[in-house]
């Protein structure tokens, strides 16, 4: 889109990162975790490190595709690491995205965990080949 473009022609680098963010809402949203079930809990996932790595330049009017693989989860969730990445139209690998994050209680405003059959559900998000259980 025009809108996701810089003055060089090429996706901005802030696009990257939404794009990322749009993925992890819609596979979240697949697994149960939706904005419905957020604002009946009043948490909502927060992000604490996001790391992008550019690859190559993606244009105006080219299709991406932006894959989603937890790379780092502590074993109740409560806090986790995932890795995007994202492909141009012709397949090439075109940006990672690395991102930290946890749960929030948007009213105790602080950390917290998801009831226990919303951490099975995340737990089924696909795991990375480094995947690292902590058990901290």
């Amino acid at each position: 889109m025009w809108s996701h473009l810089d003055p060089n022609l090429h996706m901005r680098h802030s696009a990257y990162a939404d794009f990322a963010a749009q993925a992890r809402i819609a596979v979240l949203d697949n697994l149960g975790l939706d904005y419905k079930t957020f604002q009946e809990l009043r948490v909502g996932p927060v992000l604490f490190r996001e790391e992008l790595i550019y690859l190559r330049e993606v244009g105006l009017n080219e299709t991406i595709r932006v894959t989603l693989e937890l790379t780092k989860s502590r074993n109740d969730g409560s806090r986790w690491s995932i890795r995007h990445i994202i492909y141009r139209g012709d397949g090439v690998k075109a940006a990672i995205v690395n991102v930290d994050g946890a749960w929030f209680d948007v009213e105790k405003r602080k950390l917290t965990i998801l009831p226990e059959e919303l951490v099975l559900k995340f737990a089924e998000l696909p795991k990375s080949i480094d995947f690292d259980f902590e058990m901290v």
